[in-house]
């Protein structure tokens, strides 16, 4: 895959994560693997009661940032959670 395609792979589900992983153009995409992984991983944080709901509303709009910041080609990190490196 190239890189547009791996960058908006990556956010579509945790399946498509691992696709953009071991498919896709590792070197290029690191930026958009690392996000999506980092948004995946903080959603998890939503099954915790109450504040979880809040939570999950956050995460969703930094899905959502993401996923049009890989569709647009820019390398710009979600707020709050996107200074995370898991990938490096």
């Amino acid at each position: 895959m190239d890189k547009r395609t791996t960058d908006i792979v990556a956010y579509i589900t945790i399946i498509g994560l691992l696709l953009a992983v071991i498919l896709g153009d590792k070197e290029n995409s690191k930026f958009h693997t690392n996000q999506a992984l980092v948004i995946w991983l903080f959603g998890l944080l939503s099954v915790i009661p109450c504040l979880g709901q809040i939570w999950a509303i956050f995460i969703v709009v930094f899905w959502f940032m993401g996923l049009i910041g890989a569709i647009n080609g820019e390398e710009k990190p979600v707020p709050i959670i996107g200074t995370v490196k898991l990938i490096k």
